[in-house]
């Protein structure tokens, strides 16, 4: 690896995948440690990173709001999604925004996470108490409020759980 080849695997890397500046950073680390590094001295990623930062390849605000997005959609809380940022090495100010229009969808997340799991008024059938804490149990483990977990799951089949 020199620095030719490390910034043109960076640049395939952002142009086929949507990432944030630590996914960025440990891709290049991997591929040093498996390749090594053949110029003087050693090789910067925080300098290439910077560039791709300030040439607008990556922006982890603009990462954080795709993949808040993304997991809210599939019925995820607010809490799985700020830890799922944090794992991702989104800082918080970046993720703020995202992490806030996330919680302002919460019942629309819960309702799909509901539907998807048959849970509450999605059920065929009324759940026994054993499975309404293994329901519940999954609500809270998906990121939702323990109220909104507790209306879904309490929910009879076919009735209509009203937003707060």
């Amino acid at each position: 690896m020199n620095p030719v080849r490390l910034r043109d695997l960076a640049l395939h890397y952002v142009g086929r995948y949507a990432t944030s500046r630590k996914k960025l950073s440990d891709y290049l680390q991997r591929k040093l440690r498996e390749r090594g590094w053949e110029a003087d001295g050693q090789a910067d990623i925080d300098a290439l990173i910077g560039d791709f930062v300030r040439l607008g390849y990556i922006d982890d605000a603009a990462y954080a709001a795709a993949r808040a997005r993304t997991l809210a959609a599939r019925g995820l809380g607010k809490r799985r999604v700020r830890d799922d940022l944090r794992s991702k090495g989104i800082s918080e100010v970046d993720a703020q925004d995202a992490e806030d229009d996330v919680a302002a969808q919460k019942w629309q997340s819960a309702e799909h996470f509901a539907r998807r799991k048959r849970i509450g008024p999605y059920a065929s059938i009324p759940a026994s108490d054993e499975q309404k804490r293994k329901q519940f149990a999954a609500f809270l483990r998906a990121g939702h409020e323990f109220e909104v977990a507790r209306r879904f799951v309490n929910a009879s089949p076919g009735d209509e759980v009203e937003a707060d």
